[in-house]
Order: C-alpha cells, then structure tokens, then sequence
C-alpha cells in the first residue's frame, strides 16, 4: 500500500484491482504510466505481476532486496518478481502441489529477464547444500547457453528468444532445488539461412566467429571476420554495440563446462557449428545439361572434414537426390534446388543439434533424489505482429494460453467465491474460443487446410492455400482477405495476405513460404548422407533408424499443435501464476512511454479482461489473520493484541471503523471489501496512527539500546578494571616489604582498608583504651603512620571521638601522644597501633599550636623532590589563608594564597598537581610536584577555600614549573599500557597514566 493518498495521486496504485474506473482502458494506462515514470515497473492485478521494460539497469535486485522478500506476506511489500517467485515457493511447500509461472509478451518486452530473475531468487532462497548448490548452479547457468544458441538479435530486441521455452524446477519437500527439465518450442530454424535486414542469425555463430582462440578457428577452418559468411550477414548487422561477443564466447564456454560439457562434446558441437557456416558459403554453377556442380571445393572440404563425411558422399547428397518408384532412382539437382536442399540441410542440422543441446542439458538437471518432489514451471512465449509462417504458429499458441488463462481465472475466482460463502457475479469477458477453433478445427481450421495442401498431389503452392482459405472459412467474422475484404480495408492487404481478427487485435500474414515452412521436408538424400557422419552429435541427431520417406513425418504445425495439446493439459493440472510483460517504446529508449504500444499490448495480453474478472464484486480480499495484524493498531480494543479469534477482532475492528454493510462481506476465512476508497481511507488512517507507534516505539527501543551500551561498558570496565586490579595487586604483594612506593601503594591501601573495616566492627569503648583495639597486620607495622591516617574513615572516627573529648581529657590525650613519640619502637611492649593518639596528637599540635584556627581539609599526598624527583608522603592541609605541606609535626613548607599563581593538572587520568607560587627570592622554595589519590575533592576544597576557581588549568603534554628563579622543571604526561612514574633520560619526571581523566572518579 502507498503511504498516502498524495503518493497515490504520484505513483499510481501498485494494485490495479484497487483502480476505481477498472472497466477504463485510459484509466489503466494511465496508473502504468505514472509508476513507469518514477522506476516502479512493477504492478499487481491481484496475483498477476505486470511488468514493464525500463531498458535501464535498477538498482532492485541486489542480495539485500531478495532478503527483503524472502517470507513476506505478497501484498505487504511494494510489487516486485522477487515476491511472486517467493510466494509461488512458500505456497507450493505449504500445500504440497504443482504450479507454473507463465511469462509472456512481446519480443523485447523483458520475458528473459523476468525468467533469470526467478531463477536467481531460487538459487539465493532454496536451502543450500553442495548437492542443491550444484543443482542451482546448472539451472542458472543452462541460460546462457540457451540463450547463446536459441537467442538473436530482431529489429525489437537485441537479445530475443526464437523459441518457446518451458523449464520445469523440481523442489523435495524442504524446498530444495533438486532438479529441472527444459523443453523446446518452435526454434526459428529459417533464421539459420535467411535473416531480414537489421536482423542477425543466432548469437552463437558470431560468439564463435569473433571470441572463439585462435586455435580453435584455425582447426575449424574459420576466418575472424563475420562478413565472410554468407549466412551471417543477410541483415546487414553482424557488429551490434550492444552486444559484446568476445565476451559472451567467454560466459558460454564457463557455462558449458559447469553443465557437463566434456571436451569431446564441445569439439562436436563446435564442428557442427562451423560446418553450417562453411555450407552457407557453398556456391553452385550449372554444368552443360544444367545440373548443379558445387564450385567451391575448399569449403565443401571443411564442411566434410567437420562433420566426418566422405567428400564424394557429402557432395553426391547436396546434387543429387533419390526417389522411389517401381525402382529407386538417383535425380540430379538443378542450381534451384541444390540451394534449397543445402539450406535445408543446414537447417535441420542446426535445429536436431540444439534439440541435442537441450536434451544434453536436461541430462545434467536430472532429479538427484528419490523423495517426492514439487514443480514449479516457468514458461516463457512470445507474442508477434510480423506476418510469417512461424509467427503465425506462435501467436495460436498466445491464443491457446489466453484461453487457458480465462478459463483457470475465472475458475479460481469462482472457487474462492464459493469456500468462502460469497455470492459470485457473473463477468463478461471476451472467449476466444471462437479464434481457437478457426485455427485448430478438424477438416475446416486454418492447420487442417495447411496440411492438406502439403500433402495433395499435384502442384500446390502458397497462393493456392490462399484460395482454399477463403473457399471454405470466407465467411468467418474473424477472418479477411484482399479478395473478400470491402472496398475500404481491401487497400490494407496485400492479394497474397489473409487476415485474423485475434483477441489482441488484427494481426496480417503473408502466405509466401507458409507450406516450405510447414513441410521442412529434408530430402531423403540429406538424411542419409548425416547417417555417414563420424560427429557423435550427428550420429545422434540422425540416427539409422529413423524411418525412411515412405512414411510421411507430420508437418511442423501439426507437431506445434499436438506439443500444445500436451501443455495445457499439464498446465491444466498446477496452479497457474502469470508475469505479463510490456516494452514501452519500439526504440529501447529508457522513460519513453508510448501509449498507443502499450495500449495495444495490454488488450492482446488480456489484461483488462483479468482485472474485470478479479473485480467481480470486491475489489480487495484478505485472511482476518492479515488483516487484523496489519489494522488492529487503528481500534482500542485490537490492540497491542487481541485474545479472540481474528474473525472477531476483524468484525470488532470494522464495527470501529465504521464500514457501512455495502462496503463488505465477511467470508468464512477472508474479508471482502468492495470498493477502493474504502480500503484507502483505512490505510491512511493506518499510516497516521503508524507514525505515532513508531515515535513511541523508538523512544522505547531507543532507552533500551541506550541502558544495554551503558550495562556493556559498565561491564566491560568492571572486568578491564579488575584485570588491571589484579595485575597491580600481585605486584604490590610482590613488594609489600619494600618501602612504600607506586608499586605496592595499592595493595598497602587494601590491607589499611581491611583493617579499618574490621576495626569498625570492634571499636574500643574509650579512645584512650588502647589494649583493646585490634592488633594491626604485620605488614603494617612496617608502614609510615601517617600512611594509615589517608582512610577517610579513621578520619571520620577521630572527628566523632574528638566532639566527646573535654579539655582536661585534651591534656591528657596530648600528654600520650607526646609519651608515644617518645617512646615508640624503643620499647618492645608499646603497642605499635597508637596511630590514633599520634593523630589526635597532631590534630590538636597542628590547630592549637601552629595554626590561628582549625584547618579546613587535610589530605594526604606524595610529593616529589625538585631534584631528583624522589618521592615524599606528606600531608597537604588548608586553612583559609594558606596551605602547608606537613611530615608528620613538622611543616615543611606554607603557600600564602595570596601567592599561589595557578594549578596545573593533565587530561589524562594520573592524579598529579602542580602548585606554582611566586617565586622571588633565590632562597624561597619553588612550585610544588604532588600526587594526591584524592585529587578532585583537594581541587575542589583548594578552589572554594582560596576562592582560585580559575585558577586549575588542564594542560596536555608537558608542565613547567619553577624549583627556584632562575631554574625550571617539567613534568611530561602521556598514555601508555600502564601506569608509572619515573625519571627520563632528559631529566624531565615522566608520568605514563591509561587514558583520559573521567568524571569525578573518587
């Protein structure tokens, strides 16, 4: 369905039951044209696929878009060949029965295409195994082979098919390709010899002429010239610059290889080829009694070498012929007919040697398994205007079909009708049973008096077929000639043309050539003379005991006819499925629509009869189960999903909707909606409401993504993070009894931190009782004290103990902590965890003694040496005037702020600061290097403390500060594997961290 009705107004309507003037011709036409002009060339009438050429490459059939059809319901999609084939496939596994594809249409309309684009889809849908594969691989590649030898270039398609062409897909019950089978119709053999101007012979001759290797031509006694064989220049065309036959002789020989072409069948063949080529350019004189003499020895030389026959046989065979009579007599030839029997032997060759090819290929598509399997039938025909023997064959045939197809339309339209309980409405439709029957009746059709005129002794010629025409069917109201025709239409015909009034309309024939045509008799001479070939195709081709002349072989028609008697009655026994196909210009030219043309073609394809026949009564049919999912969004009560059975989510969907009773019908499985605009108002209604889930779906979909990326990367951090951990861990375990340093920090830090989370649990109920507080680890005894007072929450516990401490309980607590400095380390019973009373000892020194007033945020950090750059534990406190670097209760330096120039941090993710001060008097200390694990939370306190918010400055690569005036340092940062801090070659401090700074991290 288009998105809209302004769509609809752009591109048409993509299915022409849904047209409202369906019974109008211009209204038709008009809907195709719309679409042709925006490259939609593809339109439903219901199941039935129109189709018309764009003669220009589209970009809709890549991989991705058989992907896009491949199990989708057939109207939900826009229209396409990849949804027919795919719902011919899906329905044939689903109801284990037979169908057939009908491509049809004119000569240069696309029929080909359509069929190799079937064929792809299946070769890409099918399940695939290597037998299957090599199965696919055969049917797709049989095309150009049969295009090569069956195909030529007309005066409306450079690449036109001259035969009927039916190919039979077999499928076992998994829906794999597991064989196939072609049959031939009506090969145009007079192409061989003779071709109209602007018109080439097979494509194969001139592949063979212009691609074949040099080796090849010079075994075949070929020449790289086409204009130096007579049968292939009649048409005055053998270069055409559409068509690349080096290149084509490449795909052909590739092809043949796969299919099961040994090298001695493609030498045969080959052969077979260049000996017509050589038989064309045979030239006759007449000797002195005026029987023909063949002139050229050197080409009846190839011509005999190729086809391995003697030379005298050979020539014996193409000047002379036997008849029976009390005795058998040998007659020589005159030049007349030495010429007609060389074309005639030509042509039988050529037409038993591709039957051969066909049947070779049908040898190598053979079924390959035993289970049961389904068919699916692609038959291709076309459709003439020209007035000559063989169109005239084939467009009897294009009336049997549109027979055939009325009868299995309305047939299944009447049957639908019936299952579902709906009342059916007769339709009028045009029966061309009428025109069957003046081709194919007995004793009075068109056939009968063509074949009574080939066989009845005496001297029949096409103008005497012409008579007998308008003595026993003159007065048939679809049939005229010059003869019976009025004043007025008599100027249209030609005295040797008759004229039938077919269901597409007025076709004119010439009678020239129509009884040569029909008999195709080969002297019985030529046969025997093939019998003496050496060739296994020949061999073959004309075997020993084919029967002899004294039974009459029957005439092309009638084989054409009981070949097509057999075709209905298989076709009569599948589903039917039909591409019609329609060239819009006679010039090739791509968004050229030529109204008249398509005009005439959509009446001989008998596509206003089908949509008349697919609009009896309702315009639009479809499951509940379909319908329902596609509308159920358009009713409160339908949807997200309905619980009931979608026959009634179908009633309580339209009850909804409002359709009046006129408007449908509800059938036992299906919907019947009567008009269009009924359905249109609903699917813009749905498209509407479609825009509104999708923005509200999106919204969700979008949240989820969103938190699905957001748990990944939390866990792939966790999992890179604990990676690392354990890395840093083991190491720091490695150097836990080496001096604190970057290595074992980490793991010093989660021994402190385990001790203080057990030590929470078993707090002392005094701070000055210190024999009960837990017994620190081994490992920290050897640590600095004041390494232990970096946990906030030691920090947090001293605060809350000091709030209950009076101020002679102070003296006290100062008194320990001065006993502990004392004694600490020198006596062996002095418990080494007094850290606490160290602190509080350092709490109160610090804000009673050295300060004016309590000190706004301590933290502990590393600072490296200006030489040298050794690292220092320190304690870096604020007040609100200044900032002092602290070893333990001695200040070693004081930043006034109103002295502190600026911080300098990295974008990476170390957590180093650079202090920089003023530094005017050589005796003053310089800028100060610190690492501080509590780096954002010092940042923050320093900015708001010092009111400096601007002055944090985050800079990228290197850092200079001062050690003194007059000498400078730097600090250079980059990224690496893993995190270190070490002294460069350069003198400069290298810190080496693992990417970019994130967001307040502690």
């Amino acid at each position: 369905m288009e998105a809209s009705l302004t769509a609809r107004d752009r591109v048409g309507i993509q299915d022409f039951v849904l047209l409202d003037a369906y019974t109008s011709e211009s209204a038709f036409l008009d809907n195709l044209r719309k679409r042709f002009h925006e490259n939609l060339i593809y339109t439903y009438i219901g199941t039935l696929l129109v189709s018309v050429n764009p003669y220009k490459d589209l970009d809709i059939y890549s991989k991705k878009q058989m992907d896009t059809y491949m199990g989708v319901n057939f109207f939900e999609l826009p229209p396409h060949i990849y949804a027919l084939a795919d719902n011919v496939f899906r329905t044939m596994l689903s109801e284990f029965n037979n169908h057939f594809i009908l491509i049809s249409g004119e000569s240069g309309a696309g029929k080909t295409e359509a069929s190799k684009k079937i064929l792809q889809f299946y070769a890409v849908s099918c399940p695939s195994t290597k037998l299957l594969n090599n199965v696919r691989d055969r049917l797709l590649l049989s095309n150009p082979v049969l295009e090569a030898f069956g195909n030529a270039k007309t005066l409306k398609n450079d690449n036109s098919s001259r035969f009927g062409k039916y190919m039979d897909i077999q499928f076992d019950h998994r829906g794999g390709a597991v064989g196939g089978h072609i049959l031939s119709y009506l090969l145009e053999k007079s192409r061989v010899v003779h071709q109209n101007h602007g018109e080439r012979n097979f494509h194969i001759f001139y592949q063979l002429v212009e691609g074949g290797e040099e080796d090849l031509l010079r075994w075949l006694g070929l020449e790289r010239n086409c204009k130096n064989y007579r049968y292939l220049v009649q048409g005055d065309c053998a270069k055409v610059s559409s068509i690349n036959d080096k290149s084509d002789w490449k795909t052909v020989r590739k092809a043949m290889s796969v299919i099961d072409f040994g090298e001695s069948d493609t030498e045969h063949l080959f052969a077979i080829i260049a000996s017509v080529l050589h038989l064309g350019n045979l030239k006759f004189d007449a000797d002195a009694r005026g029987y023909a003499t063949i002139k050229n020895n050197q080409e009846m030389h190839w011509v005999s070498k190729l086809l391995g026959i003697p030379n005298q046989v050979l020539q014996q065979g193409l000047t002379h012929r036997k008849i029976e009579a009390k005795t058998e007599e040998v007659i020589p030839f005159s030049v007349e007919h030495a010429v007609y029997a060389r074309d005639a032997l030509a042509k039988a060759i050529y037409g038993r040697t591709f039957n051969w090819l066909v049947n070779k290929i049908n040898e190598s598509l053979k079924t390959v398994t035993f289970f049961t399997h389904f068919t699916i039938l692609i038959l291709l025909f076309f459709y003439e205007r020209k007035t000559h023997f063989e169109q005239f064959c084939i467009n009897y045939c294009n009336e049997k079909l549109q027979q055939l197809f009325i009868q299995l339309t309305l047939k299944s339209e009447q049957e639908e009708y019936e299952l579902e309980g709906i009342e059916w409405e007769p339709v009028p439709f045009f029966n061309n049973k009428i025109i069957c029957d003046l081709v194919e009746e007995k004793f009075r059709g068109i056939i009968s008096l063509l074949d009574e005129e080939c066989l009845r002794p005496g001297e029949a010629t096409d103008l005497t077929f012409l008579e007998k025409m308008e003595e026993k069917i003159g007065g048939h109201p679809h049939f005229v000639t010059h003869k019976l025709a009025d004043k007025n239409t008599r100027k249209t015909l030609e005295r040797g043309d008759f004229r039938l009034l077919h269901y597409a309309g007025e076709v004119t024939y010439c009678v020239v050539g129509f009884l040569d045509k029909n008999n195709d008799l080969l002297y019985r001479s030529g046969k025997e003379v093939m019998q003496h070939s050496k060739n296994v195709i020949i061999k073959h081709c004309f075997p020993s005991s084919e029967p002899d002349s004294k039974k009459r072989p029957e005439t092309v028609v009638t084989q054409f006819k009981n070949s097509l008697v057999g075709l209905t009655e298989i076709l009569m026994s599948k589903e039917p499925w039909y591409v019609r196909c329609i060239k819009p210009n006679e010039s090739k030219q791509p968004a050229k629509f030529d109204d008249v043309l398509v005009r005439h073609q959509v009446k001989y394809l008998g596509l206003m009869e089908h949509l008349r026949v697919r609009r009896a009564g309702f315009a639009y049919r479809r499951k509940y189960e379909i319908f329902l999912q596609r509308y159920k969004a358009l009713c409160p009560d339908t949807w997200p999903n309905w619980k009931g059975t979608p026959a009634e989510g179908v009633r309580c969907l339209i009850k909804h909707l409002g359709y009046k009773t006129n408007e449908y019908k509800l059938g036992r499985t299906k919907i019947f909606i009567r008009h269009p605009r009924t359905l249109f108002a609903t699917e813009d209604a749905f498209q509407v409401c479609k825009h509104q889930l999708a923005t509200r779906i999106q919204a969700k979909y979008k949240g989820y993504r969103v938190k699905e990326d957001y748990l990944k990367q939390k866990e792939a951090g966790r999992s890179v993070r604990g990676e690392l951990g354990r890395s840093r861990f083991i190491k720091g375990f490695m150097t836990r009894n080496q001096p604190a340093c970057i290595d074992n920090s980490e793991y010093l830090a989660y021994v402190r931190q385990n001790y203080l989370t057990r030590l929470k649990e078993n707090l002392p109920k005094s701070v000055l009782d210190m024999d009960s507080w837990l017994t620190p680890p081994p490992i920290l005894k050897e640590v600095n004290d004041s390494q232990l007072l970096q946990n906030i929450f030691a920090r947090y516990l001293v605060r809350q103990y000091v709030r209950e401490i009076t101020p002679q309980r102070k003296a006290q607590l100062l008194l320990k902590a001065q006993t502990s400095s004392m004694f600490k380390g020198k006596k062996e019973n002095y418990p080494l965890s007094s850290s606490l009373c160290l602190f509080l000892f350092l709490f109160f020194l610090i804000s009673s003694q050295l300060f004016a007033f309590r000190p706004q945020y301590g933290v502990p950090v590393v600072k490296y040496d200006r030489n040298g750059f050794r690292p220092r534990l320190r304690q870096l406190i604020f007040t609100q005037e200044a900032a002092y670097l602290v070893e333990e209760t001695k200040i070693k330096q004081r930043i006034d702020f109103t002295s502190l120039k600026g911080v300098s941090v990295s974008n990476l993710s170390d957590n180093f600061l650079i202090l920089h001060v003023t530094c005017d008097d050589i005796k003053q200390k310089g800028d100060l290097v610190l690492q501080c694990d509590f780096l954002y939370e010092a940042l923050t306190k320093l900015s708001f403390i010092a009111d400096k918010q601007s002055c944090v400055k985050v800079v990228q690569g290197s850092v200079r500060f001062d050690i003194q005036p007059g000498r400078e340092g730097f600090v250079d940062f980059k990224s690496g594997q893993e995190t270190m801090v070490y002294r460069a070659k350069n003198g400069h401090l290298m810190v080496v961290s693992t990417g970019k700074k994130n967001a307040y991290p502690h």
